[in-house]
């Protein structure tokens, strides 16, 4: 019977001396064991070494790149492009942007020295887009010229179909929005503070 130092295969240290050792994990397997006696012998030959296939093996790094697809460029793309043919977007370049002039502008008019208000030069800005605000508070004290100034600027809103709209309670900002300029006229507020508001 086997003690329990041949099942975890050590030496026993209580056997006399020339009783023999257990076989240990470096036997080979050509040597029979005893209760085996009368199986056949199974030898094993070592394998010869693997013909290297056509295709190399892939690490795990090359499959997870194979399956990530690299991204091109867009089509009209002319700035720096990564190693991996990505769009390379350089914060710290300047480029400059070709300024176009604006389309529209916000034009502020007033009386000339003679208390006249170009009535025909704005009908033509206001078709081209831009948005007017005549201020009349330069004329103090002539409250009839205002009226007329007021007359002149409807009689023109009319013949273009833009309405003129009062800026203060004294009808002496007058606002004439250009062609295709939207103005909200349920609300009837003015200033940041209604904005702020919201």
């Amino acid at each position: 019977m086997a003690s329990l130092w041949q099942f975890f295969g050590l030496p026993n240290p209580d056997a006399p001396a020339g009783e023999p050792k257990p076989p240990t994990r470096e036997t080979p397997l050509e040597q029979p064991t005893p209760s085996l006696q009368s199986a056949p012998k199974l030898t094993v030959t070592p394998k010869e070494p693997a013909q290297p296939s056509a295709k190399p093996m892939l690490t795990l790094q090359d499959e997870v790149s194979a399956h990530v697809l690299p991204k091109s460029p867009p089509p009209k793309w002319k700035g720096p492009v990564t190693a991996e043919g990505e769009a390379f977007h350089d914060l710290g370049a300047h480029v400059r942007v070709k300024r176009s002039l604006p389309r529209r502008a916000l034009r502020y008019v007033s009386p000339d020295a003679m208390n006249r208000i170009p009535t025909r030069e704005m009908a033509r800005r206001v078709q081209q887009g831009d948005s007017v605000i005549v201020d009349l508070r330069t004329m103090v004290h002539m409250d009839t010229h205002q009226n007329v100034c007021r007359r002149e600027l409807q009689h023109m809103g009319n013949e273009t179909g833009i309405g003129v709209f009062a800026l203060d309670a004294e009808d002496k900002l007058l606002l004439l929005p250009g062609k295709d300029v939207v103005v909200d006229i349920g609300r009837h507020e003015l200033g940041l503070q209604s904005l702020l508001s919201d």
